[in-house]
């Protein structure tokens, strides 16, 4: 029996083996060559490495719709080196059980991790999936039958690159390589990356997962974007995984429905500065219907109450008409430091000695000007002043103070404008001080204009920090707000003032919609109660 196996074996034919490398071509070069173990193969130069992996790869797809079907009768051509389905068996008949193979002869490809080199093995299907990293591209067709109608052989086209020279004298056949089957894995529901188990319970809630999985994935195909539509998302993701936290008791669930909670509320806010209003039409903290404010968004209120803050820290003379002056004057300088001025964005501000006041800042080097401060008030539209703050000329060592583009700042001193030159303000004669204030009172309000946060109004002392002026003066000028139909019902007790702004100036405020954030402002601390 033993020498009846033998000799079958020795009948068979060595498996055919073929192999692609690339190599560099020397040091200080990023040319490559491709050299193919077929003798009637020359090598190929090519400039880089990119280019030679495809190459090769394109040589050795040649090569495999060239070859002819793997045989039936070849044993493994890895079976000469050794390989580890090769190993001889010490404890067996080496003679009757040489290598332990199964399954019909392959055509299997093999390459390293690299892609240094490709590699096309005749040997059997066991073999084969025993190799790491090995595809299968052609599968040998069973031994036809002696009824069986014969095979016609056709010989492969001119020119097409061969595994043997002896194939081309044989006449032997070129069939079409055979793909593998393709394994297709059950679909599986997912939402953010994770898998909806199919036997999750209720039933009603995994269908809510696999609809917002399925939406989600159809939102991100959109070709513009709907924050609305978005925020809504995140709603219903926060609900549907706090509710599968609650059923699995799972804690990363439940992080993930509060990051989907911080996300719907961006998406919110983000859909509120593009529109000028909220996804639901409320105000953010839906205390009523939304307003349609000259600053639409959260970002562009911080910034122009860090301008306040900065004029409250750096205005090199008391008094709140200094101050006035020197938040208009920031505004137009921001960014560069520098900017452009007409004497009639100066005279309408309430000053009582203008001149006077451009020349105390330009004594102290806060302020420069090309000309007198009689000249720049004589300026007009046409012919306008330049003007320079050094302190917010920016240089590679220090930043400037201001972190909003150049498109907001004249969004930023039109706001600041509107407010300082309201129609009854300047019908009213206001002095400086009450404009000043009602541009402090526009920052600090709540979204329906009740001054402060949570109806706690503003404390005095900060508010006298801001305006610059004592806190007893801050009752005459709330009287004159509210003579000029700016502020409603206010009230000053020993700690705060309370009132609500008008409605018609709503659109010109910046209200605070941060509950519970820490906010510089000048040189305080104001803690906005939730």
């Amino acid at each position: 029996m033993t020498e009846v196996a033998g000799s079958e074996l020795d009948e068979r034919v060595p498996g055919r083996r073929w192999t692609v490398r690339l190599d560099a071509v020397g040091r200080g070069s990023t040319a490559v060559r491709i050299s193919c173990s077929r003798p009637a193969c020359t090598d190929q130069r090519l400039p880089s490495a990119a280019a030679g992996r495809a190459a090769a790869v394109a040589h050795l797809k040649a090569h495999l719709r060239a070859a002819p079907a793997p045989r039936a009768g070849a044993y493994c051509a890895c079976r000469a080196e050794g390989c580890h389905t090769h190993l001889p068996d010490t404890g067996r008949d080496a003679r009757a059980e040489p290598w332990r193979c199964g399954g019909p002869v392959v055509l299997a490809v093999v390459t390293d991790r690299e892609g240094r080199w490709w590699q096309a093995t005749e040997c059997c299907s066991r073999c084969a999936a025993a190799t790491p990293g090995a595809r299968t591209a052609a599968t040998s067709q069973a031994p036809a039958s002696p009824h069986s109608e014969p095979r016609v052989s056709v010989a492969p086209r001119a020119g097409a690159p061969q595994f043997s020279d002896r194939q081309v004298a044989a006449g032997t056949g070129v069939p079409a390589p055979r793909s593998a089957p393709v394994r297709r894995r059950p679909r599986q529901a997912k939402i953010a990356q994770r898998v909806i188990p199919h036997d999750l319970r209720p039933v009603a809630l995994r269908d809510e997962l696999v609809e917002l999985g399925d939406l989600f994935r159809d939102y991100q195909k959109r070709s513009e974007p709907d924050l609305a539509l978005l925020a809504d998302l995140h709603t219903r993701k926060a609900s549907a995984f706090a509710a599968w936290a609650e059923a699995t008791g799972d804690t990363r669930l439940r992080l993930d429905a509060q990051r989907a909670e911080q996300a719907a509320a961006a998406a919110r806010l983000q859909h509120q500065q593009r529109t000028g209003h909220t996804a639901s039409g409320t105000e953010p903290d839906g205390s009523g219907p939304a307003v349609a404010r000259l600053l639409i968004g959260p970002a562009q209120w911080d910034h122009a109450r860090s301008v306040l803050a900065h004029a409250t820290d750096t205005a090199p003379l008391p008094g709140p008409e200094v101050r006035l002056l020197v938040v208009m004057l920031t505004l137009r300088a921001a960014r560069t430091g520098t900017g452009n001025l007409v004497g009639q964005d100066l005279t309408g501000l309430g000053l009582s000695e203008p001149e006077a006041l451009i020349t105390q800042l330009a004594d102290s080097d806060w302020l420069r000007l090309p000309g007198t401060p009689a000249e720049l008030l004589a300026s007009r539209p046409e012919n306008p002043t330049p003007i320079t703050i050094p302190s917010l000329v920016p240089d590679e060592d220090k930043p400037g103070p201001f972190t909003f583009g150049r498109k907001l700042r004249p969004k930023l001193s039109g706001w600041a404008q509107r407010v300082v030159l309201d129609k009854k303000l300047r019908k009213a004669k206001t002095t400086a001080g009450t404009r000043l204030l009602a541009l402090v009172l526009a920052t600090h309000s709540s979204p329906d204009g009740r001054l402060g946060s949570g109806d706690q109004g503003i404390d005095l002392d900060h508010l006298a920090s801001w305006c610059a002026v004592d806190p007893g003066e801050l009752a005459s000028l709330a009287d004159r707000l509210a003579a000029a139909d700016w502020l409603t019902e206010p009230a000053l007790t020993t700690t705060s003032l309370t009132g609500r702004l008008t409605e018609r100036v709503l659109p010109l405020t910046c209200p605070l919609t941060w509950p519970g954030r820490t906010e510089a402002r000048g040189t305080a601390l104001v803690r906005v109660n939730p």
